[in-house]
């Protein structure tokens, strides 16, 4: 019920058809439905397991239910819908006790291939070579860039989402997609996010991070300072910590790094949204 209230509200507009097969038995309310219900209750999250699933034990309800193939396309088709439906969860679900004015921002890596010396082929508008720090690993696909509003004594809720090649430096999409939407707000992040000369200068928004060692500074200074930093970067590491036990949640509850099977950039879109939606309604009921 609530796919049909949203999709006759915004998601058609995003998966208009303008042919003689803009009505099709099979609605895209039912292709959204079987993909969301099997990985939220069944926690089925390929798609050959999704069709079989529900060709098998939920044909009385989809008696329509296409082939696999052409479920395949009808989802792939569906990729700006199942970006817009994650927005408009994201909205609607927001909790009452999530601070207004502190957020945190950290990535985590979406991953169609790993290796030091492999070159995806999936993709590749979108997805290039990257490297994750804090897996020591090197991997081809995309960064998932969260911004996520505090709460105390759980995990935060997502407020901002931006997906940018593995390549792309996790500052300069913050700067570019993210900042200009946080004024007023106090931000806790991890070191790469340390440019406090951009920050003070060309916005009203605060960024904390962990204590960064400053070239050249003398040795004197460093072990002087040395006490209060550690301190600092204690209090702060504590405060975003939360982002990171999200994104182990995300990816428990979802398999969203686990990309590998993916053959298309629609199909790497809904790989991405559809386990971001399927999250969101398992985050509702966390």
């Amino acid at each position: 019920m609530y796919i049909c209230d949203v999709y006759k509200s915004s998601l058609r507009f995003h998966c208009q058809r303008f042919s003689n097969n803009s009505n099709p038995e099979f609605t895209d309310e039912e292709v959204l439905t079987v993909y969301l219900f099997c990985g939220y209750c069944q926690r089925y999250f390929g798609i050959k397991e999704i069709h079989t699933f529900a060709k098998e034990y939920l044909s009385s309800w989809f008696p329509k239910l296409p082939s696999y193939q052409v479920f395949n396309t009808r989802l792939n088709m569906l990729a700006e819908a199942f970006k817009t439906l994650v927005g408009t969860m994201m909205q609607s679900f927001k909790p009452e006790d999530c601070a207004p004015l502190i957020s945190i921002v950290d990535s985590m890596p979406i991953v169609t291939c790993k290796g030091k010396n492999r070159h995806g082929k999936v993709a590749t508008e979108i997805s290039s070579k990257g490297y994750c720090s804090t897996k020591n690993m090197y991997y081809y696909g995309m960064k998932l860039h969260m911004v996520g509003l505090r709460r105390n004594g759980t995990i935060p809720f997502p407020e901002m989402i931006a997906l940018s090649s593995a390549a792309e430096n996790d500052l300069t999409v913050f700067k570019n997609e993210c900042v200009p939407y946080l004024n007023g707000k106090t931000v806790f992040a991890d070191k790469i996010y340390s440019d406090f000369s951009f920050f003070n200068e060309n916005c009203t928004i605060k960024v904390l991070t962990p204590h960064k060692e400053i070239k050249g500074e003398p040795e004197v200074i460093r072990q002087r300072e040395k006490a209060a930093r550690d301190l600092f970067s204690q209090a702060v590491s504590k405060v975003r910590q939360p982002i990171e036990s999200f994104f182990n949640w995300l990816n428990e509850k979802t398999e969203i790094q686990r990309a590998s099977k993916v053959r298309a950039t629609k199909g790497l879109l809904v790989h991405t949204f559809g386990k971001l939606a399927i999250a969101l309604l398992t985050y509702v009921n966390f």
